[in-house]
């Protein structure tokens, strides 16, 4: 089947998540309220969290387009696997919320509140991994590619799969590493390219890792 209906799908359910994020964003307005710039930087893992987790799910939405701009067609395993991705990407407006207002408290709720945030994260990349992994594997690509090509390809997209977890465990010793982890992860998922198509002259060329 095309994958209109598919990428459509996907992109309103991102539009959704990326958006709930700011909803968490609240600084107190009442009568004997901090100063606003007391509340600015006391609410600084709030407006980090939100930066970090804004960047990821618009990674996500840019490289979700440039997977399926590789396919042909898809089919129905890969759809099942797309809802794995949605089902992932829908629990970070959550876990970020989480990670921020445990965040500085330190002890058992910050060390179980990374672990959350870092499962969102990691079933995310096991996800988009399967996905790109169903592609290349099934024959669902504009063009076959070799074996070579498609195992690098895997590897360096599925780089976040192990990265992330690894974060998520570091940032037990330390909760803001995995942020800071998280953040560099979404920067090498927006400068990485790995083409594994030929340009076409459609204009559906590489797939952004």
């Amino acid at each position: 089947m095309a994958d209109g209906r598919l990428e459509a799908f996907s992109d309103g359910v991102l539009a959704v998540a990326i958006t709930l994020l700011v909803l968490d964003l609240r600084l107190d307005s009442t009568a004997g309220h901090a100063s606003l710039a007391h509340q600015l930087g006391d609410h600084w893992p709030a407006f980090a969290a939100y930066l970090v987790s804004f960047f990821q799910i618009g990674v996500i939405w840019v490289n979700h387009h440039a997977l399926l701009a590789l396919a042909a067609r898809v089919d129905r395993v890969l759809m099942f696997y797309n809802l794995l991705l949605l089902l992932w990407v829908t629990t970070i407006p959550f876990t970020t919320s989480t990670l921020a207002a445990f965040l500085r408290g330190g002890g058992s709720d910050a060390r179980d509140a990374v672990l959350l945030y870092g499962l969102s994260m990691t079933g995310m990349g096991v996800a988009f991994s399967l996905i790109l992994w169903r592609l290349v594997r099934h024959n669902l690509l504009r063009r076959p590619v070799s074996r070579a090509e498609a195992n690098r390809a895997l590897l360096r997209f599925g780089l976040g799969s192990l990265v992330y977890p690894a974060s998520a465990l570091i940032g037990l010793l330390w909760p803001p590493f995995t942020l800071i982890a998280m953040a560099l992860l979404a920067a090498y998922y927006m400068i990485e390219h790995t083409p594994i198509l030929p340009a076409y002259d459609d204009g559906a060329a590489a797939v952004v890792l």
